[in-house]
């Protein structure tokens, strides 16, 4: 019975994505996994937005420095923990660090200790904690899948996120006013922990079918580094597998781009709120509703575009989708800098990212080793990326220093855009390289073991 269930939910699901046998429980956990992962993160989005605005609009640039310097510390501390423990226990321990950290944080707000000084350093703990958690999340994915599963199920994984998502911002909207952003953080460490269990159940189902809970992935794990056991080396090895791989290097220059695109957004956008309203609780509203925009638009096209789009058209146009949003954002704002354009903006290109770039992005891991997975892909994902931030916060405060209006700042990023596009596809164009030859070496492997069968 269990078996004609699970076939029946197969067939069903088959009308949205391309699921196959075997792929099911690895592919139910890993959307409930990312659902209560985001769902978490997005009750602290918004109030970590009016911290931000609470801490001083001109002290943001401060902020995302702080940020980069605490990854600096945090990614070779990570490095260390994954070098000698198992995924099965350092993921749910990464986790577990986090959400005693919320508890700490609520209990300085709620006793009202320093709350300006507390605000930005949530504001930073925040940034780091959204980077860690989300990386994890996805090297564990470019684990489990295979590079042509990538294609066809991150866009559903996806998925669990962006109903996360929704789900998050819904709660803020309702609780804000009347409970308070303090004690949202709460409710927040709750959603994390329910995901910690869906990571252990998507654990327990991967150990179930052995090494890998579907198909071989298209590149093997280093010899000597399974699952099951340390992944090994140094505790700067991700720095190092970064530096001599150009394929890595671009895709770390990809996500610099992002972070640039996305900062100088951010900034704008901060600077328009500002000005729209001196109240914390409809501040947190107005992020509250942009998050809810984005939930809604992300999820239907996760379900419904999302993988035919990436398998038809591949890795390289899906994520170069995102450059050409950005670039005719940014004249959009250029032409005028109100709340309503800066609102649809972003919901426009927080979908873009979230919905088609994001998951071509991770698409673009399966190709590489499992070392590389977790170490140099958190590298990427940590510390390029707010090393990006923090230098794009300070070249867009010197901007503005020297006199740019929002306007003007907007028509300069578009040429950057430009590049962006080519290099996410030239990106793509490297990823299928990868993936045939890689094709190719597993089958020649096969064949000698299928003619003394």
């Amino acid at each position: 019975m269990a078996n004609d269930s699970e076939t029946g939910l197969r067939r069903w699901l088959a009308r949205i994505v391309a699921v196959r046998p075997g792929e099911l429980q690895a592919l139910l956990w890993s959307f409930a996994y990312f659902f209560f992962l985001l769902a978490g993160y997005y009750v602290l989005r918004p109030v970590r937005d009016e911290m931000g605005i609470a801490g001083g609009v001109r002290n943001l640039q401060w902020l995302f420095t702080a940020t980069f310097f605490v990854m600096l510390a945090a990614v070779p501390l990570y490095g260390a923990v994954v070098a000698r423990l198992p995924r099965a226990r350092f993921i749910p321990l990464v986790y577990h660090f986090f959400v005693a950290n919320i508890v700490i944080f609520w209990l300085l707000l709620t006793l009202d200790i320093g709350r300006v000084h507390v605000a930005r350093v949530f504001f930073v703990w925040i940034s780091v904690f959204n980077l860690f958690a989300v990386s994890v999340f996805w090297s564990f994915m470019a684990d489990l899948f295979a590079a042509e599963q990538g294609k066809r199920l991150f866009g559903f994984i996806a998925a669990g996120g962006s109903a996360g998502a929704l789900v998050g911002p819904a709660v803020t909207v309702g609780l804000a006013v009347p409970l308070g952003p303090a004690n949202l953080l709460i409710v927040a460490a709750v959603l994390l922990e329910v995901a910690v269990l869906c990571a252990l159940r998507l654990e327990r189902a991967a150990a179930r079918r052995g090494k890998q809970p579907v198909a071989v992935p298209a590149v093997a794990a280093p010899v000597g580094s399974p699952p099951t056991s340390p992944l090994g080396g140094g505790w700067l090895a991700g720095i190092t597998l970064l530096l001599r791989s150009p394929y890595l290097a671009g895709i770390a220059l990809w996500v610099a781009l992002l972070a640039l695109a996305g900062t100088f957004l951010y900034f704008e956008q901060a600077n328009i709120v500002a000005a729209a309203s001196e109240d914390p609780a409809v501040r947190t509203r107005i992020f509250a509703t942009i998050d809810l925009a984005v939930g809604m638009l992300t999820i239907i096209v996760q379900l419904l575009v999302t993988g035919r789009l990436i398998t038809r058209y591949g890795v390289g146009p899906a994520a170069g989708f995102l450059p050409v949003v950005f670039a005719a954002g940014f004249v959009a704002l250029a032409v005028s800098p109100a709340l309503a354009v800066v609102i649809a903006f972003q919901a426009i290109q927080r979908t873009a990212n979230f919905a088609i770039s994001n998951p071509a992005r991770e698409v673009l891991f399966t190709v590489v080793t499992r070392e590389e997975k977790y170490k140099a892909k958190n590298v990427i994902d940590v510390v390029v990326f707010r090393g990006a931030d923090a230098v794009s916060g300070w070249l867009f405060a010197m901007m503005r220093t020297v006199g740019l209006e929002l306007q003007a700042i907007s028509l300069a990023v578009v040429p950057v855009m430009a590049a962006w596009l080519a290099l996410a596809l030239g990106l793509g164009r490297a990823q299928e390289r990868r993936a045939r030859h890689s094709a190719m070496h597993a089958s020649a492997e096969r064949k000698p073991t299928a003619k003394g069968a």
